[in-house]
C-alpha cells in the first residue's frame, strides 16, 4: 500500500486509526482483524498492554487471520495505509509527521507502551483525521488520550462495555468522553470502513497553551526530560511525589480528566496514582510486619537458649518481650487488612470520579 498524504498538505479523509486495549485485547483484535478488507484505506496503530520482558507474537497471530499486514514497526518507518502497526513490548508507539516512532520514554499509568501517549501523538499530528478506539481492558489507560483525539477534531469510538470481556477501560472512557460511536465488537470493522470514507472537517483551532502542552507531552513520551521542557509550569504543583521516581507531581486538568505528571515524565490518572500509592503503603506495612515477626522469632529462640542453659529468669524476659512483639505483629496484620479494604474502596470511588 502507498504512503499516506502528508499531514501538512490539503484536505484528507479520516484515515488514521488508533486502538488501545488491555485485558481481553488479543481476542478482540483477532476478531476485528478478520472483518477488515484487504483494501482498507488507513493504517491502524495498536497499543496492547503486554509484559515488558515477554516476546510478542501478536503480529504473527494477526497475519494468520487478517488480509492486512501486521508488524512491529521500526523507529522512523514511513506510515503506509493497510498496515497494522503494533507497539513492541516496553516501547511507546508514537506518530510524528508521516513516520512511526518507537521510543522508551517514561511510563504512563504504569505502562509502556501507553495508549494515552499513542492517542495524543496521533491527535497532535493528524487532528480530525484520527479515529480513536478504546476496547476491552482494565483501569483507564486511553481515557485521556481519547479526550485529546476528540478535542483535536477526531472521532471517539468506544466498545460497548456490556460487549467487552473486561469493561473497565470502555466504562472509564465513557465517563469522560461523549463517544461519537458506541458499538459492539462485531460492528466495529464495518464502522471503521465507513468512517474512513468520510472527508475530515476543518482543523480545529485550539488555544496555544493546549497545543504547547500536547507538544511537550509528545516530546516526553519520546525522550523524557519533563523538567527541562517545563512540564511543572503547565499545571498546578502538588505536595505529592511520583510513586516511581519520587519526583514532584504537577496536576493537569483536561475537561473532567484529572491527571498528574512528574518532572521526570511519569504520568498518572487519579485511578492509577491511587493504586500506586495504596500499593506502596501496603508494601511498607508488610515490611514492618515481617520485621516484627522476625524479631519475635529471634526473641523466642534466645528465650529457648537461656531456658536450656537453666537461666529461667533471663529466658522469661525474652519470652515476655517476644509476646509483646507478637502482639504488635498481630496489630500490624490487622492494619494491613484494613488497608487492603481501603485500597479496594479507593479503586471503586476513583472509577466513579473518572
Amino acid at each position: 500500500m502507498p504512503a499516506l498524504p502528508s499531514p501538512k498538505k490539503g484536505r484528507h479523509h479520516r484515515d488514521i486509526v488508533v486502538i488501545g486495549t488491555s485485558a481481553g485485547g488479543v481476542t478482540a483484535l483477532l476478531a476485528l482483524a478478520k472483518t477488515l478488507p484487504a483494501d482498507f484505506p488507513a493504517p491502524i496503530f495498536v497499543v496492547l498492554h503486554v509484559a515488558p520482558d515477554s516476546p510478542s507474537i501478536m503480529p504473527e497471530l494477526l497475519n494468520s487471520v487478517s488480509a492486512l499486514e501486521a508488524k512491529h514497526p521500526q523507529n522512523g518507518e514511513t506510515v503506509r495505509a493497510g498496515v497494522i502497526y503494533l507497539a513492541p513490548p516496553d516501547h511507546h508507539l508514537l506518530l510524528e509527521d508521516d513516520r512511526v516512532l518507537v521510543a522508551r520514554g517514561p511510563k504512563e499509568n504504569r505502562f509502556r507502551p501507553s495508549i494515552d501517549a499513542l492517542f495524543r501523538s496521533a491527535a497532535y499530528t493528524y487532528g480530525p483525521r484520527v479515529l480513536g478506539v478504546v476496547l476491552t481492558g482494565y483501569l483507564d489507560d486511553g481515557t485521556s488520550g481519547l479526550w485529546s483525539v476528540q478535542r483535536m477534531g477526531g472521532l471517539a469510538i468506544v466498545q460497548d462495555p456490556q460487549d467487552a470481556e473486561q469493561p473497565a477501560m470502555p466504562t472509564n472512557a465513557l465517563a469522560f468522553v461523549t463517544a461519537d460511536h458506541l458499538v459492539p465488537l462485531s460492528r466495529l470493522g464495518s464502522l471503521l470502513v465507513r468512517l474512513t470514507q468520510e472527508p475530515t472537517p476543518a482543523k480545529i483551532r485550539l488555544p496555544a497553551a493546549e497545543l504547547d502542552l500536547l507538544k511537550i507531552e509528545l516530546t516526553i513520551a519520546k525522550e523524557g526530560g519533563g523538567f527541562e521542557l517545563g512540564i511543572i509550569e503547565k499545571g498546578k504543583l502538588t505536595a505529592f511525589t511520583c510513586p516511581d521516581c519520587h519526583g514532584a507531581l504537577t496536576q493537569l486538568i483536561e475537561g473532567k480528566v484529572i491527571r498528574y505528571r512528574c518532572h521526570t515524565g511519569h504520568a498518572y490518572t487519579v485511578s492509577s496514582l491511587l493504586s500506586e500509592v495504596t500499593e506502596s503503603v501496603e508494601s511498607m506495612l508488610y515490611q514492618s510486619m515481617r520485621g516484627l515477626e522476625e524479631t519475635k522469632m529471634l526473641l523466642d529462640q534466645l528465650g529457648t537458649h537461656f531456658q536450656d542453659e537453666k537461666q529461667a529468669n533471663v529466658a522469661q524476659l525474652f519470652f515476655e518481650k517476644a509476646d509483646e512483639v507478637g502482639l504488635q505483629a498481630r496489630l500490624m496484620h490487622e492494619s494491613i487488612q484494613k488497608q487492603e479494604a481501603l485500597s479496594g474502596d479507593l479503586q471503586f470511588y476513583s472509577t466513579k470520579l473518572e
